[in-house]
């Protein structure tokens, strides 16, 4: 349904903020569908009609952009939106065990929504984060090490209602409406809690000083190929 006159009052008083950091207004593009997608939760045919008419592009234009990026959904996410990383390295690691266990369990595949409309489940790509394989999301914060018995106990915490911590990066976990409001660039000062980067992040850090190890004038470390 369209926007309530209120609604986008509010959408347009955000839009404004977000244009005015860009030299060029259709630079603003992709936080402007994470601004409506914060509204509803997903983008709408109206989340591309606001997005084209702020910037002065065509809906054709939007959706082209839109559509390549898997962030963006077009249809209603859940609450808490689960990303499963079963590329690679989490695969052989146990994320396509924690795939299969867990699509069965909800009783969803990828990119549907559990009828309680609590969580959605997506089979992601890299997560950048292998150190921690296999590595699951939620709200595009990093849950690390799981295994199907922690990633059963995961989503039934959040269908619950149970405050749940990230592994890494913020104190608390966020609603996906939420989430997508701070990549529209609306921070919830969270950005400065918890910590991002653990024993395994440092490791290499760690051997290299108690090894003595220092760059050479090209930039390698001792033995390297040049």
């Amino acid at each position: 349904m369209p926007f309530t006159q209120e609604a986008r009052a509010r959408l347009e008083a955000d839009a404004a903020q977000i244009i005015a950091r860009y030299p060029k207004p259709r630079s603003a593009l992709l936080p402007l569908l994470h601004l409506v997608q914060a509204e509803e939760g997903h983008v709408s045919a109206d989340g591309i009609a606001f997005c084209a008419q702020q910037l002065g592009l065509t809906e054709a234009d939007v959706t082209a952009v839109m559509s390549f990026y898997t962030m963006y959904k077009r249809q209603p996410a859940g609450e808490y939106h689960v990303g499963v990383c079963t590329n690679t390295l989490c695969a052989i690691m146990g994320g396509d065990a924690i795939w299969a266990d867990l699509s069965d369990y909800l009783g969803v595949g990828h990119n549907e929504t559990t009828t309680d409309g609590k969580i959605s489940l997506e089979r992601v790509e890299c997560n950048a984060a292998c150190d921690y394989a296999p590595v699951m999301l939620a709200n595009w914060e990093f849950f690390d090490n799981m295994t199907p018995g922690s990633a059963r106990k995961l989503v039934d915490d959040l269908r619950a209602g149970q405050p749940v911590a990230p592994s890494r990066g913020a104190d608390r976990l966020c609603t996906w409406r939420q989430a997508s409001r701070v990549l529209a660039g609306f921070p919830d000062g969270q950005a400065t809690e918890g910590h991002t980067a653990g024993g395994p992040t440092v490791a290499g850090l760690r051997i290299a000083k108690e090894q003595g190890w220092t760059p050479d004038d090209t930039g390698h470390a001792p033995g390297d190929q040049a």
